[in-house]
């Protein structure tokens, strides 16, 4: 698969806004997506927010697997990072989320009590794109006061929007400049974080397969009937077949089943999966999108080369 970069012109002046907005705001929601909890931490992001309380949001839980978010969150608190893990569309997200924000600022609103201030605290939303950050926003001020969207890239500008108690400062998804990690990569374009109209869908398809084969294989047989599992190929032929994804003369439509096989994984039809494995318990910071080491990248795959592809 070729080498994943992506990061438009637009993102450049979002970061020079909010390293300008954030000294406005007391505290940070920062959007994760439960299934790439490591790939969707922008550290170039997170290093505006030095002397910021932050409260990261796993989001969209419903779609991870539920033993390893429950994991990956107890090694953050663990760590001092406090966060949420909810389904920002679920009922209950809102209420989970406004919960831990009086902690969360405890210091500023024991600070403002003393002074006799009484300005409602305010909170800049972060995050990567599409991690869901305005229906988070909108599930807070329960109406839709943020543009959503399944596409990376939606929200463009800053928006401020009232809440009960709190203000939240809207804000675009901001990449980091280069990914050190590829495979981390990957994984943010399996979730729909980078512009599929840059990607290869082909290559994003077979590499997707390629790991649900070593991590959920039996989440690919419930789904798709796969009980050929020796190769992402012939995975990918098999759901072409059984969905009838053909061209004339019986050769596979590779392009349709392509988007069908992303589409079903970022609807979760294909089950609760978590691309990010657990840092070992001895790492003292988590890999992210851009700062960690080389060489988590997996073999590369294609038609034209076979199975195996060039190395990215």
């Amino acid at each position: 698969m070729k080498h994943i970069q992506w990061f438009p012109g637009h993102m450049t002046k979002a970061m020079r806004m909010m390293e300008e907005q954030v000294k406005l705001v007391d505290g940070v929601l920062f959007i994760l997506d439960a299934r790439a909890p490591l790939a969707t931490r922008n550290r170039n992001l997170e290093s505006l927010f030095a002397g910021k309380p932050v409260l990261y949001i796993l989001n969209k839980a419903d779609l991870a697997d539920e033993g390893k978010t429950a994991a990956f969150s107890a090694r953050m608190e663990g760590a001092g990072e406090m966060n949420v893990c909810c389904t920002a569309t679920g009922a209950s997200a809102a209420r989970q989320i406004a919960a831990r924000i009086p902690k969360l600022l405890h210091e500023k609103l024991a600070r403002d009590a003393a002074k006799g201030v009484s300005r409602p605290p305010r909170l800049m939303v972060a995050g990567i794109p599409n991690t869901g950050k305005s229906t988070v926003i909108n599930a807070l001020s329960g109406a839709k006061r943020a543009v959503t969207g399944d596409k990376a890239g939606v929200t463009r500008g800053k928006q401020w929007i009232r809440c009960a108690g709190f203000e939240l400062l809207d804000t675009p998804g901001t990449m980091p400049p280069a990914f050190d990690d590829q495979l981390l990569a990957r994984h943010l374009a399996y979730i729909g974080s980078i512009n599929d109209d840059i990607l290869d869908m082909d290559d994003v398809a077979l590499e997707l397969l390629r790991e649900l084969i070593d991590r959920y294989p039996a989440l690919l047989y419930a789904r798709y009937g796969a009980e050929d599992l020796s190769s992402p190929l012939a995975v990918y032929e098999h759901i072409c077949r059984r969905r009838g994804f053909l061209l004339r003369g019986g050769e596979f439509d590779y392009e349709r089943g392509a988007k069908a096989i992303v589409d079903d994984f970022r609807k979760g039809r294909i089950g609760r999966v978590t691309l990010d494995d657990l840092p070992a318990a001895a790492d003292k910071a988590a890999p992210s999108s851009q700062n960690a080491a080389p060489g988590g990248a997996v073999e590369g795959g294609s038609r034209a080369g076979g199975d195996a592809g060039a190395q990215a």
